[in-house]
């Protein structure tokens, strides 16, 4: 009898050892796991918005949506009304980060203007602008510096600053145009518009999706 309840002690202490070997080692596995990830996430977000970048919205909202585009592109010309009203029905919840990924040939060239109009405060006002008036200066999907430039005025820049400004930032402009396409590169984002909703891509492209990507973040 006494020999059964050692036995039976002995049998308790090995399984309460066994649950609590087990439960340290999950709490540690947890921990290294929880700071690989968080390791990842910092990583992945130097990736996502740049000193340089342009950012709408406030700094500490609580969904980052990144957006890289090419003035060029087509389909992001038809989604920028739509990310407008996002942020509009969603007002201090959502901050933009643009970033440029001109895959269309010479859209270089609308990436320094839009850059330049960023020194007299007319970023946005160019880039619809651009989007408005893209069956003017893209020509079977390429872009025509000659017929931007000649109907940028109406966008009501300063275009004696803007060329300027465009020689003078040359160097910066090929820098941010670079680091753009680089980071477009790692995330994945091979197409225009890309989107990135607090890091995380938006896997399937339409509409619906962004909404509800945005949505699972607020």
């Amino acid at each position: 009898m006494e020999f059964c309840m050692q036995n039976k002690k002995i049998v308790f202490i090995t399984i309460v050892s066994i649950l609590v070997v087990f439960i340290v080692g999950a709490y540690i596995y947890k921990q290294q796991e929880s700071k690989q990830y968080n390791q990842m996430v910092q990583e992945k977000a130097k990736s996502l918005q740049k000193e340089h970048s342009v950012v709408i919205g406030k700094s500490d909202a609580k969904v980052q949506l990144v957006e890289f585009f090419d003035p060029a592109c087509g389909t992001c010309a038809q989604f920028h009304p739509y990310v407008k009203k996002i942020m509009k029905d969603n007002d201090g919840e959502i901050k933009l980060v643009l970033r440029y990924a001109p895959f269309h040939e010479n859209s270089d060239f609308a990436v320094r203007v839009l850059e330049a109009s960023r020194n007299q405060d007319k970023f946005m006002n160019t880039l619809e602008f651009m989007f408005a008036t893209q069956q003017y200066w893209i020509e079977h999907h390429v872009v025509k510096p000659k017929m931007l430039w000649r109907i940028l005025p109406k966008a009501g820049l300063d275009m004696e600053k803007l060329s300027a400004d465009i020689e003078k930032d040359a160097q910066k402009v090929s820098q941010i145009i670079k680091e753009d396409l680089s980071d477009a590169k790692d995330l994945g984002a091979t197409k225009t518009p890309s989107y990135f909703v607090n890091g995380k891509p938006l896997q399937t492209f339409g509409l619906q999706n962004l909404i509800d990507l945005i949505n699972s973040e607020l």
